[in-house]
């Protein structure tokens, strides 16, 4: 260790302020995670406050009822932004890489990539604009086929695809130019062989690109494995904000601890916390091993 510094001290002291972030703002918090077995109070102090062992996770679940109602939110919208939120970014990434005319590429490319630059409250405002009741283009079109209106913002059966198709659509340019940028270091070669041999695109894109995209494509679905219990609170509020009428239908984990935080206090919100850490961890510790055995022992880690 010893002659380890001494050799590469520079190196060392280069990484000295990331080092010093990291332990400041990532290590040293962790003792705040005892506040999730307590109940907090100011005076007391996160060490001094009364010791209450489970009882913040036992109330989660079934103290309010809400627990498992924001679980499976939670869940139901992540697994869908999952899985459309991959193979719509993979197909749009296929056909952009085949297109020939540069001007015409580097345009629907822009295109594509723009929704990614707008704040989830401009995104909101898009859609009220469609789902308005008395203004929305939705039901303007609904009216000029001689049907009854829709009052949207009233109805929750209708907010959790609406909010899925939102995420996908405002994150599929972006994970498409991920999907590009591995299909440049592609060895033309393969598919020049692939088309002397009779191969159609079709073929090449089911033998060659696709499981060439197979190691990008694991990495980036166990990272989003890994964040599936945690909501995307600014999409939340930035779509439906506080419709009473909608929340318990949209609510995620985080958007409940939020409100939760005001009421229910900081020992509550942290033991959420820990929960959607904990079940983080889980998740994309299986989901890694099991994307070894699928991708020939490449995995996150």
């Amino acid at each position: 260790m010893k002659k380890e510094l001494r050799k590469n001290w520079q190196l060392y002291l280069m990484c000295l302020p990331a080092i010093v972030y990291l332990v400041m703002f990532c290590y040293i918090p962790y003792g705040g995670l005892w506040m999730a077995f307590t109940d907090y109070n100011l005076m007391d102090g996160i060490f001094g406050s009364p010791f209450v062992g489970l009882q913040n996770f036992k109330y989660f679940f079934r103290g309010t009822g809400m627990g498992p109602k924001v679980i499976a939110n939670t869940l139901i919208i992540n697994f869908w932004g999952l899985i459309f939120g991959t193979t719509i970014p993979i197909t749009i990434a296929i056909c952009f890489n085949d297109i020939q005319h540069k001007i015409y590429k580097k345009i629907s490319q822009s295109i594509m990539f723009f929704p990614y630059f707008l704040s989830w409250v401009v995104v909101g405002a898009i859609i009220y604009a469609f789902f308005s009741t008395s203004t929305g283009i939705i039901n303007q079109w609904i009216a000029a086929a001689g049907n009854e209106t829709i009052r949207w913002y009233a109805e929750p059966k209708y907010w959790k695809p609406i909010i899925i198709f939102a995420d996908v659509w405002k994150w599929c340019g972006y994970n498409s130019i991920i999907y590009m940028a591995a299909m440049t270091s592609f060895d033309q070669s393969l598919y020049e062989a692939a088309e002397v041999d009779g191969a159609n695109r079709f073929k090449q894109i089911i033998y060659i690109t696709l499981p060439l995209l197979k190691p990008t494509v694991v990495i980036l679905v166990l990272m989003s494995i890994g964040r599936i219990f945690f909501g995307d609170f600014g999409m939340i509020y930035g779509i439906v904000g506080n419709n009473a009428l909608l929340y318990d239908e949209v609510a995620v984990i985080d958007t409940y601890v939020y409100s939760a935080m005001r009421t229910l206090g900081f020992s509550y919100t942290t033991a959420i916390g820990l929960f959607q850490s904990v079940m983080g961890l889980i998740l994309i510790t299986i989901s890694n091993h099991l994307a070894k055995k699928v991708n020939e022992g490449e995995g996150l880690f």
